[in-house]
């Protein structure tokens, strides 16, 4: 995990191998408890006492239950990069449509599988700014996957390809919304569409 992106949100980064330990544990605890009890539900003494972490150890590492909740939407972020770029390199798809088919698999599948990712993913609400000080969620997120498709861009302009990238995004965020709102495991019909979307839109914008 990159914890200097949660900088802002965590009063101690840990370092030894028992505080990291510890610090992951409280991460597992509360993705374990978002998906039982909610957001709302949430709290840090019940996180702590999931986790058998002592309650004044996990303030020295999080401020609230804010700061533990954006720990946990960086991680999300991080693992889910790192699983879009390991597919990328073992299968080298071809062009948008195979970076859109690993992209949108990959994060239907930690939202099948990883706990608390439905109430979570990158970001809260009511936290637009956990993933940097200086941008909105969705904008980070966006700016962290240019990379995906900087071989596709060809000559456009950078600001041109961040925001074809940028509206990608919207437009998955919701109709992957749509599809699970409908549908525990996610509607097939609303993600093979939300596939096409994709694929129109940066077809058309990246070529």
């Amino acid at each position: 995990m990159n914890h200097d992106r949660n900088a802002g949100m965590l009063r101690r980064t840990p370092v030894q191998r028992r505080s990291a330990e510890r610090f992951e544990r409280l991460l597992d605890a509360c993705a374990q408890l978002l998906d039982e009890v909610g957001y709302a539900g949430l709290t840090t003494k019940e996180v702590a006492r999931r986790a058998d972490v002592p309650i004044g150890t996990l303030y020295q590492f999080f401020s609230d239950r804010e700061g533990l909740i954006g720990a946990l939407a960086v991680r999300n972020l991080e693992s889910f990069l790192a699983r879009v770029a390991g597919r990328l390199e073992r299968e080298e798809p071809e062009g948008i449509a195979g970076i859109v088919e690993v992209t949108v698999d990959e994060f239907v599948t930690m939202r099948r599988t990883i706990a608390g990712f439905g109430v979570v993913d990158f970001g809260a609400v009511g936290q637009d700014h956990v993933l940097e000080a200086t941008l909105d969620n969705n904008t980070a997120v966006a700016g962290r996957l240019r990379s995906f498709t900087a071989s596709l861009a060809g000559g456009q302009d950078d600001a041109e390809v961040d925001i074809a990238v940028r509206v990608a995004l919207e437009c998955a965020d919701s109709v992957l919304k749509l599809a699970f709102a409908t549908d525990p495991q996610g509607d097939a019909r609303l993600i093979a569409e939300c596939k096409r979307v994709l694929n129109s839109y940066l077809h058309d914008r990246l070529r």
